[in-house]
């Protein structure tokens, strides 16, 4: 009688466990659309702030390259961090450190100090190496043939902020004039308050018992990270996130540069972060349909063709039509490689895991960042498309690699 009960029950269980799943990333997805709001505001404002307030035009892109130094740092130790205290506790500190960044941002331009910049840089990229785990968060959360589809919607809450965060800029960029884009860094603030608040109901994992030893089934990091699916998973994160923000990064300094408006770049970037994060929808579906090293080809390809356009001409639809191939490009092959990622740890192994794979992705996009502006005061808008050459190669040739290796091992 006790065993009819329990299975009577069982599906009721499910039931709630699913809802339960579906609530929790429906919240991060949310989340991630706030946070990513916050992020597209310091992508559109960050280098002309800083050629506002640099003592040389060169240094216009360095407090951007900062704030990716900092999340770079701040990555491995973050998912440490939680797996002590929990992915509430970490995420909600992580949104405390985005208040802190805004508002030291907010009086960086209200003074004057390019100093005061910088650290509002460090700032924001300690806050986005805490939600940049919302995504790993809801594959935790999700059932597990589900993790792939989870990811994806979670990364489809950056529709909002591509609609979001340019018309914010383009709303607050005079808000406490003569002090250009101090407004923007209150809104920063602000969205940092409402998605701390916002992330206490979601149901997120909590911290793992403490116990004396390492789990039986954990292996060294050296063991995880040498597997050709890591690999693999890490170069495409790493080269597709690097060449959308070494192009991304000198899209604004290129396009006034060449008699553009604010409201042009800003447009541009709208529309690539609407590409960016549009295809999310359906990407986790790509991914189980067609395979995830498909995908990631398929993202390089995009990439291609964007600094194809990018590099015919130096109008507004050759802008336009670069800089969305290149959001796409960015989607395939950052949702593809975090989605192959998953392969490859176990439970307890993921934090570290997680931990190591971002580290890889920040150092890129801080090389990347802090390039951008080189070349684009430089050299040009030339040798910024030109310049990402480099990582889509690497990531043809990692994907080759990996698809020979799996024909080799099939009987």
């Amino acid at each position: 009688m006790t065993y009819q009960s329990s299975a009577a029950e069982e599906p009721k269980d499910n039931l709630i466990n699913a809802n339960r799943a579906r609530r929790t990333v429906l919240v991060l997805a949310f989340s991630q659309a706030i946070s990513m709001t916050g992020a597209s505001i310091v992508m559109l404002v960050t280098a002309l702030a800083g050629a506002y307030l640099a003592p040389d035009v060169r240094l216009a892109t360095l407090p951007l390259a900062i704030q990716f130094v900092a999340t770079m740092c701040a990555t491995f130790p973050a998912a440490l961090w939680m797996k002590k205290v929990g992915r509430r506790v970490g995420f909600t500190f992580g949104q405390i450190v985005g208040v802190c960044g805004g508002l030291t941002g907010f009086y960086a331009l209200i003074e004057g100090s390019f100093g005061l910049l910088i650290i509002a840089a460090a700032l924001l990229g300690t806050h986005n190496a805490f939600w940049g785990f919302y995504r790993f968060a809801a594959a935790e959360a999700a059932l597990p043939e589900n993790k792939a589809k989870a990811i994806s919607l979670v990364m489809a809450g950056g529709i909002l902020s591509a609609v979001m965060g340019p018309e914010i800029a383009k709303a607050t960029r005079d808000l406490f004039s003569p002090s250009l884009f101090a407004g923007c860094y209150a809104a920063i603030a602000a969205l940092s308050v409402f998605t701390a608040f916002f992330m206490q109901t979601a149901a997120l994992k909590k911290p793992a018992p403490k116990t004396k030893a390492a789990p039986a089934d954990e292996r060294p990091l050296a063991e995880i990270m040498g597997q050709p699916r890591f690999i693999v998973a890490a170069i495409s994160a790493m080269a597709g996130y690097g060449v959308m923000i070494l192009v991304m990064s000198a899209t604004p300094l290129s396009m006034v540069a060449f008699g553009f408006e604010f409201d042009d770049a800003a447009f541009v970037i709208q529309w690539h972060a609407l590409a960016m994060f549009g295809p999310s929808f359906f990407t986790g579906s790509l991914i189980k349909k067609f395979g995830v090293l498909r995908i990631i080809f398929f993202g390089i390809v995009l990439n291609i063709v964007g600094m194809a356009s990018n590099l015919a001409g130096t109008e507004l639809i050759n802008f336009w039509f670069g800089l969305v191939a290149l959001g796409l490009g960015w989607n395939f092959m950052f949702i593809g490689g975090t989605a192959l990622l998953t392969e490859t740890y176990r439970q307890s192994e993921q934090e570290k895991a997680q931990g190591a794979n971002d580290f890889l992705v920040f150092a890129t996009i801080s090389v990347a960042t802090f390039s951008s502006g080189a070349l684009q005061n430089g050299f040009g808008w030339a040798a910024v498309n030109g310049a990402a050459t480099v990582p889509l190669t690497a990531a043809l040739i990692a994907i080759l690699w990996l698809t020979a290796q799996q024909r080799r091992s099939i009987p």
